[in-house]
């Protein structure tokens, strides 16, 4: 693995799933040969489980591990190429990918999409620009359209988990104050077809997500229909593709609650966090025994683990 910026990058997804357990089995196993090896992980947006869990997974390898908050401690970053830099960047992409690939093995970049302009988001230009210009593998932390690592992560739960080969997995569109990226939701819908999972994708018309994410996926429209008998059930916002960036609605019923995983065959409920209690989910399905929430959070450590080994190893 030379670089990890989606699931793409995985050529043998079985095999990597069988070494995160062995991960999560002994996360402290010595690894000698990594322990002059370094990692930047380069936030240009807020974090809390991709900071904590990404600077963990690298100690826990041995690895000397650098944070770097771009917007509150750097420069400000052009990405266009052949850009006039007379206005608020000071610094471009060019030399300072190339730069911080000089100090580090592997630079791994948090960058949001910016939900104004669907075609320089789904360009990917942060970190396509990154992985052009920078000379060591580039990790994406989430990126405008994808979160690879929490997509592992959400794997590698539904693996510990499942009671069938291919459970029945819905990811389930749910209200939000404010609008937010389809990167969770693309993801997710990626990995899961990929483990061979049965994915039901259930959401108001409008928010269809991009063909090439939605895949072989079942789309349904109807939630109480989409709840019958499954056995994970994955909720999680995400705003108009097909209108930019835009909340179409903010219908309560929407919001996962008992009544309606009382439709499902006992399924486990998760979700990526943060999470806005009683408007995606009620409390009395995020506290019970069924919530994965925790354990799918505790994970991220395992996939980053994961993948920071498989690329220094190399």
């Amino acid at each position: 693995m030379n670089g990890f910026f989606s699931i793409d990058d995985v050529d043998d997804l079985p095999n990597l799933i069988k070494m995160a357990k062995d991960i999560k089995k002994n996360p402290y196993k010595q690894h000698k040969e990594l322990q002059n090896k370094s990692i930047c992980l380069l936030f240009l947006n807020p974090s809390l489980r991709t900071r904590l869990s990404s600077q963990r997974a690298a100690q826990n390898l041995g690895v000397h591990v650098t944070v770097f908050d771009v917007s509150a401690g750097g420069w400000q970053i052009e990405f266009e190429d052949g850009a006039v830099m007379n206005g608020n960047s000071a610094e471009h992409i060019k030399e300072a990918a190339a730069v911080i690939g000089t100090y580090f093995d592997i630079v791994a970049v948090r960058a949001f999409a910016q939900l104004q302009d669907r075609c320089l988001d789904y360009s990917e230009q942060v970190l396509n620009q990154f992985i052009k210009h920078c000379p060591v593998p580039v990790v994406n932390l989430e990126s405008s359209t994808r979160h690879p690592l929490q997509a592992f992560a959400d794997v590698l739960t539904i693996e510990s988990h499942k009671k069938v080969e291919k459970p029945k997995v819905v990811l389930t569109w749910a209200p939000h104050p404010k609008a937010l990226p389809q990167a969770v939701a693309n993801s997710f819908s990626l990995w899961v077809q990929k483990s061979d999972y049965q994915l039901t994708i259930v959401q108001p018309k409008g928010y269809e997500l991009a063909p090439e994410f939605v895949g072989n996926a079942k789309v349904e429209y109807d939630q109480l229909k989409a709840f019958e008998c499954a056995d994970f059930i994955y909720a999680k916002n995400w705003s108009s593709y097909s209108d930019y960036g835009k909340i179409l609605t903010n219908d309560r019923n929407w919001m996962v609650d008992v009544a309606k995983m009382q439709r499902t065959n006992e399924a486990k409920f998760m979700h990526c966090l943060p999470v806005r209690r009683n408007v995606v989910v009620s409390d009395d399905v995020i506290d019970s025994a069924n919530s994965l929430v925790v354990e799918e959070a505790s994970n991220r450590i395992v996939s980053a683990q994961t993948i920071f080994k498989n690329i220094l190893e190399q």
